[in-house]
């Protein structure tokens, strides 16, 4: 399937900004499963200070603002072609180790609630099995609701909301993950929507690896794995390392942010 997106942040702030910093995860990569035919991220109101992978292998842009800035714009466009398997993505590359996706983070950390999550969980025969009916398990005890969009809940603050977003979904399987024994890692990118081009957000999902067949994606919030509509960006331990924007500025006031999205199939 062959997409095309077109993806713009814009941040606006109330008084001018001194100084300002931000990591763009905004480069998909060409991998086995898809092929990024072209690719363009500008800024406007800041400038790329230098581009580097990270312990993630994700393509990252650092950018300054122009001091004194009141708001700049965040632009990725480009096409990329992606074939379905299953989502089915393979053995485990990058600078880092495979064991540490066992490890909790804040957003992933196991407690109370998810203790309770996997004592009701019936766990089937076969690991592909046992994951797919974990993604049904999680999406029937918290579903999917916009009501909730802040991705900085922790897996067990969603669960406690009883109900989430993709972020929301993508932190709950991967902290139950773990806990089963599976690594687990948290996936940004795009999703092909079939009612709609225009969305208001990128998309988020999980990762488990599986031993025979590498790495699997779990769609949760589509109760799904990824198939040719989805195009990968970057991954982590969980939304913390794989933000398609983040960062940190100096001066008081307030942000506001737009985001406009479009992905499109092209013929």
């Amino acid at each position: 399937m062959h997409l095309k997106i077109s993806h713009t942040t814009s941040y606006h702030y109330d008084t001018p900004v001194p100084y300002a910093l931000q990591q763009l995860r905004l480069r998909p990569k060409s991998r086995p499963e898809q092929n990024v035919v072209s690719w363009d991220v500008r800024v406007d109101g800041g400038r790329r200070e230098v581009s580097f992978e990270d312990e993630h292998a994700n393509r990252v842009d650092l950018i300054s603002f122009e001091p004194g800035v009141e708001s700049i714009v965040v632009t990725c466009e480009g096409e990329v072609e992606v074939t379905d398997n299953s989502g089915v993505v393979g053995k485990h590359t990058g600078f880092t180790p495979l064991w540490l996706f066992n490890r909790t983070t804040k957003l992933t950390r196991p407690g109370s609630g998810l203790r309770a999550l996997l004592s009701d969980f019936q766990r089937p025969e076969g690991d592909l099995s046992l994951l797919h009916g974990l993604s049904d398990h999680i999406l029937a005890k918290v579903p999917y609701s916009k009501d909730q969009t802040s991705p900085a809940l922790s897996a067990e603050q969603a669960l406690g909301e009883g109900c989430g977003v993709c972020q929301d979904h993508a932190h709950i399987f991967i902290a139950a993950a773990r806990e089963l024994g599976y690594p687990a890692r948290y996936v940004s990118g795009y999703l092909l929507m079939e009612d709609h081009a225009a969305q208001e957000a990128s998309h988020a999902w999980a990762e488990a690896y599986v031993d025979g067949l590498g790495w699997v994606g779990f769609d949760v919030s589509n109760g799904q794995s990824p198939d040719a509509r989805y195009v990968r960006v970057a991954t982590g331990l969980d939304y913390a390392q794989a933000a398609p924007i983040s960062g940190m500025r100096f001066g008081a006031g307030p942000e506001s942010m737009r985001v406009t999205l479009v992905v499109e199939q092209q013929q």
